[in-house]
């Protein structure tokens, strides 16, 4: 405050005594030429010709503004006419401020002095041998009397966004040539631009080439804030009024006199002059008004002389027009609009509360809104989100009640989308609140529950679940120890690790197994005689191995485990016989093939080091069966593989070895598990190829192919009535005769096994259900002479060709994969006994192969 009272009372002084101002400015001009010139000089007036009209604060003072956090040095310039016919008024005068901060923010863009009520130190508290600000350099400047006419403006192209007559709008410039322009015509105290809209939103470029980038009507804007960040101008800029480009104009040199950068150390060096140029104005040329002396002060002595034309091929200076709108009278068409566009804008403002504070903003103190249908239009529009070709439309409007229009269009589909906005969110609202409150419930209710005892947390309810299935069963001892360590490791882990999991899951299986359970075995030998025979014919030395089983069990009292391998060609019925096997024994029935396999965890288990670990087949076999004394198929073990995972085939040694697969230890488990009451079954094609360890351990029996009267037999009793009931037949609309069967199996079925008798049975009961279903016949039976018409030709022939083999002809016996057959050996005659020639040369020759 102390500075500003010495401030005020200089200033008093200065107003009664001129001469004592004249000599302050006369002195002050010479001390800054000396300073930026580094020699002697006479000093230059800087001020107007002492005049009567010319009041004190008419000259040029330097007043210095010190804070506790920054400084500014302001140069004020003001002038009037000396021309006694004009009245005198005052030019818009300029503030340029070069504002330091103390802190690494810098300056405050609104330039206010935050250290102003902090110090009391006045000027001495800021001297000139501060440390400079190395920041971002704000200028700002004092609202100017906007001329009304002002053609040459530099080209601002923004995106998506014009800027309305008398609304603000920060803009940022990026580019270089640009930037130059707009921080020269700052300092030429001419801070107006063109503010225009390109055409593509997504083009983010400052300039533009073309002038068909951008619309051709844009708003006049004063810039009245300017930051400089290096990189980029930030600017606060208002709109004045519509303007239309008529043309583009080049940079020309003389525009672009670059000005002295003002220094860092010093802030006087912002009013260094350079050298005076030499006046091109003849003696005879009319004396200079006031106005004109003072502009040429300026420009010497804030303007260097070097010209720098900006090499750019963009587009940095417009020509414009001035847009004026229609003339309008204010109808009852103008005012319902301008009602609805305020109804709407308080509707607007009452749905999205964030509305409230830009209109507030746009609303200037002391104006009525709804008596200026110009600016309403404008606000309107600006007030929306809409696109940025329909905020155009309403900018190059001209016609003021069809911009009221436009704009009362804009702003309802702003309401419409206010409205959806503030459903939206009701609804997201409400779906939050009572899912919350759904969660809240349930956690009051989870705590009553365990305060009157009704229900224990998770560890709780998970180690009695645990405990309620080992009830009932038989564990050993060694098994229950790991078990109850387990579950004591499962209540010291939090619920949300890995380990915890992974220690629940090794429970759920140890605890799944079916300790000490044995399902009740029969030892009736003729209830098992009738389910095999029930089931299939012939096959008689498998039958009586499985009824000497249940011999051998009855006189013992209890079961064993064996293992068995049936063998034999394809088709003839091992597979379905394991399971008529385990119908007769009252046994559990589990299968799994072995055919291609190649990884030996799927036998013996994964360790649960792994991630999502597993058991092997044998303990699944065990979880589902639910029984310690399952039969087990073990499929097409003679087709096992063997990769770099390991060999399957010698897993299988430790499996099937009556003697180890008492303790069978699982790597998943980890515990030894009792496999001996197991009734292993395996089925193989050929035992070539199966390893002779594993054949060893392993009880073959042989399943040979069937004789023709042995698939008529199945085909009468097995085949036909299950297969004409899958087609939907009954007996008395269709039929096969013996003969019929007979013929089918010696001319197209003579395979070892029944398989592909299986198939053409099928086949013509399908086609006699296509007959009957398209009406050409109620009911068909097949017999030898209307067989080929449901199965085709014959694939083979009766091979008996000779009755009595005649002399060079011998009969062989020749074995396929199809069974046994005749072959028949011939010889022929080269050359006929009793010839012309009396002596030739035996020869030999094979045809076919032996």
């Amino acid at each position: 405050m102390a500075s500003y009272m010495k401030m005020i009372s200089a200033a008093r002084q200065l107003h009664r005594k001129p001469a004592l101002l004249d000599n302050l400015c006369r002195g002050r001009a010479a001390a800054s030429l000396r300073e930026s010139s580094g020699v002697s000089r006479p000093p230059q007036r800087l001020s107007c010709p002492a005049d009567p009209h010319i009041s004190t604060g008419d000259s040029m003072t330097a007043v210095r503004l010190t804070g506790r956090h920054r400084w500014a040095r302001v140069t004020a310039l003001s002038c009037t006419t000396t021309d006694p016919s004009v009245p005198p008024t005052c030019s818009p005068f300029i503030i340029q401020a070069r504002l330091y901060g103390s802190r690494a923010s810098g300056a405050g863009f609104s330039g206010e002095d935050d250290g102003e009520s902090a110090g009391s130190g006045g000027e001495e508290s800021g001297g000139d041998d501060e440390a400079p600000y190395s920041g971002p350099q704000m200028t700002a400047l004092t609202p100017m009397m906007v001329p009304d006419v002002f053609p040459n403006v530099p080209l601002i192209a923004v995106s998506r966004n014009p800027v309305f007559p008398r609304f603000i709008k920060i803009i940022e410039v990026k580019n270089k040539a640009l930037m130059e322009l707009l921080r020269r015509k700052v300092r030429l105290a001419q801070p107006y631009a063109g503010v225009f809209m390109k055409k593509d939103d997504n083009n983010e470029s400052d300039v533009v080439e073309s002038l068909d980038a951008i619309y051709s009507t844009g708003t006049f804007v004063q810039i009245h804030e300017m930051q400089d960040l290096g990189d980029k101008l930030r600017m606060i800029v208002m709109g004045h009024r519509r303007i239309r480009i008529s043309r583009q104009l080049e940079v020309d040199a003389e525009e672009m006199l670059t000005s002295p950068e003002w220094s860092e150390s010093d802030p006087d060096s912002m009013l260094k002059s350079a050298p005076r140029r030499k006046s091109k104005r003849s003696h005879k040329d009319p004396p200079l008004s006031l106005t004109e002396k003072l502009e040429n002060k300026v420009s010497e002595a804030q303007l260097g002389p070097e010209l720098q034309p900006l090499p750019s091929s963009d587009i940095l200076m417009v020509e414009v027009d001035n847009v004026q709108h229609e003339q309008f009278t204010v109808t009852e068409e103008v005012k319902a609009l301008t009602a609805e566009i305020v109804k709407t804008i308080r509707d607007i403002i009452a749905l999205n509360p964030l509305y409230r504070e830009s209109v507030l903003q746009m609303m200037q103190a002391g104006q009525r809104v709804v008596d200026n249908p110009i600016y309403l239009s404008d606000m309107g529009a600006a007030l929306t989100g809409a696109e940025s070709h329909e905020l155009q439309d309403v900018l190059e409007e001209t016609n003021i009640p069809k911009r009221l229009y436009k704009a009362l269009s804009l702003l309802k589909k702003e309401y419409e989308l206010s409205k959806l906005q503030q459903r939206l969110g009701r609804e997201v609202e409400e779906k939050i609140k009572q899912t919350h409150r759904k969660y809240l419930l349930q956690e009051q209710l989870k705590i009553i529950k365990k305060e009157l005892g009704l229900e224990k947390d998770d560890k709780e309810a998970i180690e009695e679940k645990f405990r309620e299935r080992l009830k009932d069963r038989t564990v050993p001892q060694h098994i229950m120890d790991v078990i109850n360590e387990e579950l004591n490791k499962l209540g010291l882990l939090d619920n949300h690790s890995s380990e915890f999991n992974v220690t629940r899951n090794y429970l759920d299986w140890l605890t799944s197994m079916p300790w000490g359970t044995n399902s009740e075995e029969n030892l009736s030998l003729e209830r098992a005689r009738e389910v095999l025979e029930e089931d299939h014919y012939g096959m008689d030395d498998v039958k009586k191995r499985i009824l000497e089983f249940i011999a051998v069990s009855q006189l013992r009292g209890s079961t064993q485990g064996k293992i068995l391998c049936f063998y034999g060609p394809p088709g003839v019925g091992k597979t379905s016989i394991a399971r008529s096997i385990a119908r007769a024994l009252n046994r559990q029935y589990f299968r799994f093939s072995v055919g291609g396999m190649t990884d030996v965890a799927e036998i013996k288990g994964h360790r649960r080091t792994y991630v999502g670990a597993m058991p092997g087949k044998m303990i699944q076999c065990l979880k589902k069966t639910k029984t310690e004394n399952p039969l087990v198929l073990i499929d097409e073990v003679d087709k096992i593989g063997r990769g770099y995972q390991g060999d399957p085939s010698s897993a299988l040694l430790e499996l099937l070895d009556p003697e180890q697969n008492a303790n069978f230890l699982d790597h998943y488990l980890d515990v030894p598990v009792d496999l001996s009451k197991v009734l292993f079954i395996c089925t193989a094609n050929i035992t070539d190829t199966i390893p002779e360890p594993l054949r060893d351990r392993m009880e073959m029996i042989n399943v040979s192919g069937y004789v023709a009267q042995e698939k008529l037999a199945i085909a009468e009793r097995y085949l036909v009535p299950q297969l004409r009931k899958v087609c939907g037949l009954t007996e008395e609309k269709s039929s096969i005769s013996s003969e019929a069967l007979g013929l089918l199996i010696r001319q197209y079925c003579r395979e070892s096994g029944v398989r592909n008798l299986q198939k053409q049975i099928e086949k013509v009961f399908r086609k006699v259900a296509f007959s009957i279903v398209s009406g050409d016949q109620s009911s068909a039976t097949v017999t030898p002479d209307n067989l080929q018409e449901y199965v085709g030709k014959p694939i083979f022939t009766v091979d008996r060709m000779y009755d009595i083999t005649p002399p060079g002809v011998v009969m062989g016996l020749a074995w396929t994969a199809l069974g046994g057959s005749t072959l028949f050996i011939e010889t022929s005659l080269r050359r006929p006994c009793g010839g012309a020639e009396t002596k030739g040369e035996g020869t030999l020759e094979v045809t076919g192969q032996f």
